[in-house]
């Protein structure tokens, strides 16, 4: 696959457009994601930091005038080579109240103490400062072994208020019928993948593609259901003392 191609195909993995129909299998779930962090992204700003940044994919939604991507030291994420500063999956290598907007995508679900992560993020962000998080709640077991929980939209809140936050926003991503065909295409996905990226994408495009556009009409005309959905999106923000 060349550079190009490549390219727009990690674009269409997590900020799907028309194209993202055809190979990107998660198109309902991370659309959805998509669209809530381009709707939140103007409230990152100033310095800001990226807790598990990944490769990076919507560094550019968020209004930040400096930014750092951190990742846990692993072989994996050493070898994506995105992240700015590595560490222990403990303390964050920071200064308290060093950060102006913290981002942390699809992250928490994969930390075994995620009180004492988010404590971590409360204590390097600056009084005032916001960090705007997705988690998700309706998904299967992923990058096992590290996959340790799901939260309700009450048990995020909760263990944000917690760990010392103020929520000014919440959404549900994805509380239709949508959910239940991104699951099923899922389960589909991880018994259909092969280690070639085109042979996938042709996977996709014949078998997926279809359930998606499908899902898509019968999450318009049927009624919405509040309870069961894929993704939280959370904003919140550290009070000043």
């Amino acid at each position: 696959m060349t550079t190009l191609l490549r390219t727009v195909y990690q674009r269409e993995l997590f900020r799907p457009g028309l194209l993202g129909l055809f190979i990107n299998p998660f198109f309902i779930a991370r659309r959805g994601l998509y669209r809530h962090i381009r709707a939140l992204g103007h409230a990152i700003t100033g310095k800001t930091l990226d807790i598990g940044c990944g490769l990076q994919p919507y560094r550019d939604l968020c209004a930040s005038e400096a930014y750092v991507g951190l990742e846990l030291d692993t072989p994996e994420s050493r070898a994506r080579g995105r992240a700015d500063v590595f560490y222990d999956g403990t303390r964050f290598p920071f200064s308290d109240n060093e950060f102006d907007s913290l981002l942390c995508n699809q992250v928490l679900e994969h930390v075994f103490t995620p009180e004492e992560f988010l404590r971590e993020a409360h204590r390097v962000l600056k009084p005032g400062g916001r960090c705007l998080l997705t988690v998700p709640f309706l998904w299967d077991e992923h990058e096992q072994p590290r996959d340790f929980a799901r939260y309700s939209s009450f048990g995020i809140a909760d263990l944000v208020r917690r760990c010392g936050f103020e929520i000014e926003e919440q959404h549900k991503s994805v509380d239709d019928l949508r959910a239940v065909v991104q699951l099923f295409i899922a389960y589909v996905h991880k018994k259909t993948v092969t280690r070639y990226t085109l042979v996938n994408i042709l996977i996709t495009a014949v078998l997926m593609a279809p359930c998606t556009i499908a899902g898509g009409f019968l999450g318009w005309i049927l009624p919405r259901n509040e309870d069961l959905y894929l993704d939280n999106i959370l904003l919140f923000r550290k009070p000043h003392a």
